[in-house]
């Protein structure tokens, strides 16, 4: 496959895509996409074993020079990630909402405060190529199962990526064994979501 062909195929899967990079991997020349990943994760101040592999994720993000999309709070984990990214040189998007507005992060790139929740799960959803879900508590939860449900009718086809840190979603992922196993879910759960155990294997999963 040419190199037009591959990008003419990207384009056509990624509408969000800023800009384009080459990567070489084992002599082998692989076209990797610069994408908006839209990152769920908690507001609240986590222990160091989810801390760690959360900030480490968002370094490696804007490393590789994709542009962060949060929640837009400044505490707890979203603080954390959108430091991490800053740190290195990333671009970072909040989309916050009303009654989150005083806890917005002041020196994002972009700051977007929603009307509600709704508005807001809708406007990550416009703006990222990919997601990420950090451990994370009911909101975290809430969106995950937004967007595969939204993925579940066809209305995306954006990839999902749990970062399972310390088996953290393993009750998640065999819940949604157990609704393909019993005929709940249409296709395979692989079709919807991957589950990484590292931050180096979910930009990787992303990223080819």
């Amino acid at each position: 496959m040419t190199v037009t062909r591959i990008l003419a195929d990207c384009s056509a899967s990624m509408p969000h895509l800023e800009r384009r990079r080459f990567i070489r991997r084992r002599s082998v020349l692989w076209y990797t996409a610069i994408m908006n990943i839209c990152v769920f994760c908690s507001a609240n101040d986590i222990a160091e074993k989810y801390a760690k592999p959360s900030a480490e994720f968002a370094r490696l993000l804007a490393a590789h020079k994709h542009t962060l999309i949060w929640g837009g709070s400044d505490r707890g984990v979203m603080k954390l990630i959108a430091s991490a990214a800053q740190e290195e040189g990333g671009k970072i998007i909040g989309i916050s909402m009303k009654l989150l507005e005083s806890h917005a992060r002041k020196n994002a790139d972009e700051m977007i405060i929603a009307k509600d929740l709704g508005e807001r799960k809708t406007l990550m959803l416009e703006r990222a190529d990919a997601f990420v879900v950090l451990p994370g508590g009911i909101g975290t939860l809430d969106e995950i199962t937004h967007i595969l449900e939204l993925k579940k009718h066809a209305l995306h086809k954006k990839p999902v990526v749990i970062l399972n840190t310390d088996d953290f979603y393993g009750g998640l992922k065999k819940q949604l064994q157990r609704m393909a196993d019993d005929g709940f879910l249409t296709g395979a759960v692989e079709d919807y979501i991957f589950f990484a155990n590292t931050p180096e294997e979910a930009i990787e999963y992303l990223e080819n």
